[in-house]
């Protein structure tokens, strides 16, 4: 049975989506999707613009990247569509996601993102989660913006090692 190619590439993106418990960015859709070959940038961008606008999955922007989760919609669709995906590229994710998962999780649920507050200063916002819980959120007030947009990069690079100082110190 021939099926719509666009229908097959939101099933695809839906159980990605479905596949792990945290937020994919747009980024790591694509490099997976583009990589396999299933289809082009600009078709990607239609499903997932088509995805969002039936509610089926939300997206999020935090300093120039698009989390994308399901939704319970998209859960349900995919749920009675799933069998049109084949076992073939059920395999891909799923391989895709065991060799991948702690560099995909660990890009999304490190967080930093900053702007200009009230006051005139910048504030840089810092967050660490796991499974969706804060593990630690932090607002640091600066002068200029070129420092609240320093800490956010050395944030996603030392996010960790800054954790750690905070609970040894702390606890």
């Amino acid at each position: 049975m021939l099926q719509d190619p666009l229908t097959l590439y939101k099933l695809i993106v839906l159980y990605m989506l479905n596949r792990v418990t945290f937020p994919l960015t747009t980024a790591q859709v694509s490099d997976f999707i583009l990589e396999k070959e299933y289809t082009s940038f600009l078709t990607l961008q239609q499903v997932i613009s088509e995805l969002t606008d039936a509610d089926m999955i939300s997206c999020q922007t935090i300093r120039n990247r698009t989390h994308l989760t399901i939704t319970e919609e998209g859960r349900e669709t995919l749920h009675f569509f799933e069998n049109r995906i084949s076992d073939a590229i059920k395999d891909d994710i799923n391989t895709y996601f065991r060799e991948n998962e702690f560099s995909l999780r660990n890009e999304t649920s490190v967080l930093g993102d900053y702007y200009k507050s009230t006051s005139g200063e910048y504030e840089a916002h810092l967050v660490a989660k796991e499974r969706g819980i804060n593990l630690i959120d932090l607002t640091l007030s600066v002068p200029s913006e070129e420092m609240a947009a320093a800490i956010c990069d050395n944030w996603q690079k030392k996010n960790q090692e800054i954790y750690g100082y905070l609970t040894k110190e702390l606890f």
